[in-house]
This record gives structure tokens, sequence and C-alpha cells, in this order.
């Protein structure tokens, strides 16, 4: 996994998914046992894939490693090992692989594609994990684990030869680690049709923390898979705030992606350990990026098991005859929100097609107390589409928590729950300035920022006012740099406004293209998508989060570069004034 430093803080560079909550917590695994679903009945009975046979590719990857030089990183000995040895076990089970030099990569590394023969290549549904470490260490966790795991699924459907209704493609990515150049390529060597008969992509990357947690961030059709395989075994699962991997370069063209992981460098929760254990403080991963990243002391095998046989499940299901029945699922962008009475909130209602063809869906409401009104934009939308749900309220409205749920009708009917806070019409309790060292004056605290983000900056990157700003990227090369605070709204205040300065520099010449990007968040909610095209002086730049009132709400700035030309986007005199 690709992240700047290791004290990043979270920075929201992936599609919002809803989470599964689930009261019961995770049934403990056995070291070397085959995990299928013991919970509820799940749509087909793929093979199990043994963590035992996991194990033993892991164990190659950490050979390779302490024979040359101690990694596996693109442009090395080690990296060869490692996509050779994919190619040979690939190729012996009858995949067809293809072998692409990464010309973009260190020492023009490989990528490493396989087809598995049959099925519709019209409808693809692709897996990946990125075959390269860091030169730190031998990259176990990182990402040993997701080449390993997504490596043994793929001999178990092989050995299994099932019938084919869609077409599985599976990829192992070089150069992921020097900023997802590998699956870069590879998207781009891609024709606009290619392209379009993909129909998701998951990515795996680090599944075996020893002290993670169970993320599946995304909603298209893998992601919908992993969490029905997970919620069939009692594990509930989250979405990730860490940044990032090689979905971004299909999300980048157009390819509905999810990154799925137990967790990198970020700290995991008190809220976190009694769903999964663990201990709270500590990183998910205490050997992310470092020498100590070695196996068989740096891979939790009970969630190794659990991952390899959620992927086995997710791409059996997608692409054998075992799973043709038209299907979809629905989810939304925010799972709960608050507004006064009087006020209006929305959420994104997300649909995808989980397996056949696209299909109708109606979508309703029910649950909305008296004085709450639920309507859709548009009302019914073809899977694969999205709605904007609107709920507002009368100054009548009483105040107190609802469950709304929402409800798609398509060949089968499909629910998820919004959580709906209508607030009390007291007095404001916390009015005023809500964000700490607005102007980045004092330090970096309680900012959490890529490295060199938060500083004295002169040139395109000079300050609006004072002496410090923040300056993402303007490096011209692949890049991304990130920038978040989380931030306390008090309940029962009228305004609730985000507001910043915002100048954008770029040396790109295109009047249509947006090649670099800044994407702003509060919490899953993307609140606007600037880019090289909005160039421009410091802009004041203002959002309404009353939808979060009597939240804790993480406030993210993640700006993406590509390989050409820069872009730089520099931030200044925030502020976030509750009345």
């Amino acid at each position: 996994m690709k992240l700047r430093t290791v004290t990043a803080g979270p920075a929201l560079a992936v599609l919002a998914a809803v989470t599964v909550a689930l009261s019961a917590l995770p049934a403990a695994a056995s070291p070397g046992s085959s995990l299928s679903a013991p919970g509820s009945t799940l749509l087909a009975a793929p093979p199990a894939v043994s963590v035992a046979n996991v194990n033993a590719h892991l164990q190659q990857l950490q050979t390779f490693a302490t024979s040359n030089g101690g990694n596996r990183a693109t442009g090395t000995a080690g990296h060869t090992a490692t996509t050779t040895y994919l190619q040979q076990k690939l190729q012996a089970a009858g995949y067809t692989v293809t072998v692409q030099t990464c010309t973009t990569c260190s020492g023009s590394a490989k990528n490493i594609i396989a087809d598995w023969p049959g099925g519709d290549t019209s409808n693809t549904y692709m897996f990946g994990a990125h075959s390269d470490g860091v030169s730190a260490g031998p990259g176990i966790n990182d990402d040993g684990s997701g080449t390993a795991s997504l490596l043994e699924a793929a001999l178990q459907l092989a050995a299994s030869n099932p019938t084919m209704t869609n077409h599985l493609r599976l990829g192992w990515w070089a150069g992921e680690e020097q900023g997802l150049i590998g699956s870069k390529f590879y998207v781009n060597s891609l024709t606009t049709a290619q392209k379009t008969a993909i129909k998701a992509y998951g990515t795996f990357d680090m599944i075996a923390s020893t002290n993670g947690g169970y993320f599946v961030t995304g909603t298209d059709a893998v992601a919908v898979k992993l969490r029905e395989y997970f919620a069939s075994i009692s594990v509930p699962t989250e979405t990730s705030t860490e940044c990032c991997s090689d979905d971004g370069s299909f999300r980048n063209a157009g390819i509905p992606s999810s990154i799925n992981s137990t967790g990198a460098s970020y700290t995991k929760t008190s809220a976190q350990v009694t769903k999964w254990g663990g201990t709270a403080g500590a990183a998910y991963d205490p050997c992310y990026h470092k020498a100590c990243d070695t196996y068989p002391s740096n891979i939790n095998t009970t969630s190794l098991g659990r991952w390899a046989n959620a992927e086995e499940y997710a791409l059996w299901t997608l692409t054998t005859a075992t799973s043709t029945a038209n299907d979809f699922s629905v989810s939304l962008g925010a799972s709960s929100g608050a507004v006064n009475p009087g006020s209006s909130v929305t959420a994104t209602v997300s649909t995808a097609t989980t397996s056949g063809s696209a299909q109708t869906v109606a979508l309703t409401s029910s649950g909305a107390p008296t004085g709450v009104t639920v309507s859709f934009s548009p009302a019914s939308v073809t899977s694969g589409g999205s709605s904007t749900m609107t709920v507002a309220t009368t100054a009548s409205a009483a105040p107190g928590s609802y469950t709304i749920t929402v409800t798609g009708t398509g060949s089968a009917s499909h629910s998820a729950s919004y959580t709906l806070t209508v607030n009390g019409t007291g007095a404001c309790a916390s009015p005023g300035q809500k964000i700490g060292n607005p102007g980045f004056e004092t330090a970096t605290t309680p900012w959490t920022a890529s490295s060199g983000v938060i500083g004295a900056n002169t040139g395109d990157g000079a300050p609006r006012t004072g002496t410090r700003d923040a300056y993402l990227n303007g490096y011209g090369s692949t890049h991304t740099d990130t920038l978040s605070q989380s931030v306390t709204l008090p309940a029962g205040c009228s305004t609730y406004t985000l507001s910043f300065y915002l100048k954008i520099g770029t040396a790109e010449t295109t009047t249509t293209t947006q090649y670099d990007k800044l994407t702003v968040k509060a919490g899953t909610t993307t609140l606007q998508v600037f880019s090289n095209l909005n160039a421009g002086a410091y802009t004041l730049r203002s959002y309404n989060l009353a939808a979060f009132a009597g939240q804790t709400v993480s406030l993210s700035f993640t700006g993406v570069e590509d390989s050409g030309l820069k872009t730089s986007f520099v931030i200044d005199d925030t502020a976030l004034t509750v009345s």
C-alpha cells in the first residue's frame, strides 16, 4: 500500500460505502485451517481456500527477498523472482498469462495479467494485488498477503474448472510503491471498449495486518460480494480512510473499483477493538514499510484465511454459472445526518449490478416521522446508477433520532438504513470557529498531513496571510498529498459553514481534461473536486455542513497529480464557523 508517510492522517481517496454493522464478534480461526462460510447461507458454494497453501506462497516470497538483498522492490531481482513465480504457477494451472513490460516502471518491471478461459469477455470482473514491496524489507503483509491469497484463490478456481458465465481476469502490478505506476500503465494500455468491458475491479492490499480490521471500501460488485461473505461469517466490516492503492488507477479510468485491506499505519480505535479484538491506539500493521514486515512474524493467519476465502467467494460468484440471476445492491453514501427543524439534508443512494444484467430499480422509503418527507431524484435508476435522497423537515418536526429505511425494488428488494437526527430548537450550545490552527501558523497540530505540505511555503505556495499555509502537490510527477483534521460540530445551531481560500496553479495547457485533482470531503461526503481546469488566484470556497451537526467529522483534502505537468493546490485561512 502506498502512503506518503507512516503518520499520514485520514484522507479519503476512495468511494464511500455502507458499513456492515454486526454485533457478533468474529470467530477465531486456527492456523492452517480452511475457512468457508459457517454462518448464513451464501449464494454459491465455491471451493474453500487453505490458508496453509497461502502461507506456502508467502514463504516463497520471503525466500525471494532473503536471497536478493532483503526486499522485493520494483526493479530488483527479488521482484523479478516474484513475477516469474506467479507466471509459472498460473500458466501451469491453465491461465492465459500476459507478461506486460511496464516501461514506466523501475527496471522495466513486469505486470502479470492472467485470464481464465471462457465467460463473456464483455462482462469481465477483475481482481488484483501489487507484486512489489518497499526497499526497507521483504514486503510480506504489504503486499505479499494480497499477492499470495489471490494466487491461491485463482489456483482453486482453476482446479475446480467451473462453467464460466462472465470472464475472470487477475492482475499483479509492479511499481505500486512508486506511485501506482504498473496498474496505471496497464489501464492506459486498454482501449475504451476494453475498459468498458471491465465491470468491476477489486484490489487486495495488506490483508493480514497483525493488529488489523476488515476494511471493504467501494460500492462496486466485488465489494458487494466481499461484504456478503463477511456477513455470512459474522465479521463486521468498515470503510477505510487510508490511501492509496491500485484501485485508483482503475477508478480514474471510470471503472468501478474497491480497495480491500486490514489496514496499514493508522491506529486502531477502541470501537474497532470491540469489533475485532487487538490493541487500541496501536497501528494496524506496526511493521508497515519496515524491515520487520517478514514471514511469518508479521502475518495474522486468521485474517489471511478469511480474506482468501472472501476473494474466492467474490470471484466465483461473479464469474461462474452458479450466479446468473439478475440481482443488485443498494447502499448509501452517508448512513446518518442531522438537520434543524425546517431544513433538509441529502445523501447519495448508489446501486450496483451484482449478478446478471442491469435492471430498473425503484426507490422508496419508510420510517419517516410526522413532519419529515423523503424524496428521490430520480425516483428510479438502472442498477449501477445513483440517486439523490432529500430528507426534508417542517418547523414542527419533533426532535429525536429516527431510522429511515431506503428500499430498492427490482427483480428483488434490497434495503439500507439511514439514521436521521432532528436537532432540538434550543440555543446553540457551543458557537464559534471549530478548526484548530486554521491558518497553519503553529506547526501542524491538530492537522495531519503528508510530509512537506504544511510550512512556510514560498513561490507558487506562498500563503494568503501570515507566513505559513498548506501546499499540496506541484511536483510534476505522479504524487498524492493529503491534509485532514477531525472536528466536532455541536448540535442545535442554525449555521455550520466550512470555508477556506484555495489557490490553484498549473503548467497544464489543456482546457478540457482534468489531469490533476483536489478532492475535498467531509467524512465520506465529497464536497467538491477541483482540478487543473480551475487554476486561479486565492478564492474563498464555502460549504454548508449542517448535515453533520452533533457529529465528529473528518475534513480532508486529497491532491492527486499525474505523471505530466505540475499542478499545485494551496490552502489557507480555513474556518468552520458555527452559530
